[in-house]
């Protein structure tokens, strides 16, 4: 077995991942938007070709898209997130083996199954019968789904309507304030 840094890497992320792949998606999510962003301020900053003035304006402009992009991305596709694996872990969603064994164990679990106190996670700690590699397949694959679902949403619906909205109130403050400009003898 290779023991190289790139390896031990990988099995890290394996070993932290491999039971809940849309936390994976939230964290990777938020650091790319995080370093899009970072590089995004950086090319305005460090351009020659863009004037002072414009920096002044396109600077916190870029930082504000930032502040949303990484905002809204991140509590969008973690509350998602948190919301589809409580459904999984309550039973309000399940695989069929899972409510098969809840209907066979009606006597033990009875009308709890679906309810937000409800956990199967505990279940699967008092029965040893429960069918735990169907329920952590589904709550990851449904948990998952979701959190694309929700990064789509937040990445292409909810932050271009949020950021442009912003864009626009700077924009006019900015306009608003900025000195006159004076052409000729006429102020524009």
């Amino acid at each position: 077995m290779n023991n190289s840094p790139l390896q031990k890497g990988l099995e890290w992320v394996y070993q932290n991942f491999k039971k809940n792949t849309a936390k994976m998606l939230v964290i990777t999510g938020t650091v790319g938007w995080g370093l899009s962003s970072l590089a995004q301020v950086g090319a305005i900053l460090f351009n020659p070709q863009i004037k002072k003035e414009q920096k002044g304006f396109l600077i916190p402009q870029a930082i504000w898209d930032a502040a949303v992009n990484i905002g809204t991305f991140f509590l969008i596709t973690q509350s998602a997130k948190k919301i589809i694996s409580k459904l999984a872990s309550c039973g309000k969603i399940a695989p069929d083996k899972v409510r098969n064994f809840l209907n066979k164990n009606k006597d033990l679990y009875g009308d709890k199954a679906g309810k937000v106190s409800f956990d199967l996670d505990e279940v699967i700690k008092q029965n040893p019968k429960f069918p735990k590699e169907s329920y952590y397949s589904y709550k990851n694959y449904v948990t998952t789904m979701g959190t694309i679902g929700a990064s789509i949403l937040a990445s292409n619906i909810v932050t271009p309507v949020i950021r442009n909205s912003i864009a626009s109130d700077v924009q006019k403050k900015y306009l608003k304030n900025r000195p006159p400009q004076v052409s000729g003898n006429m102020k524009i």
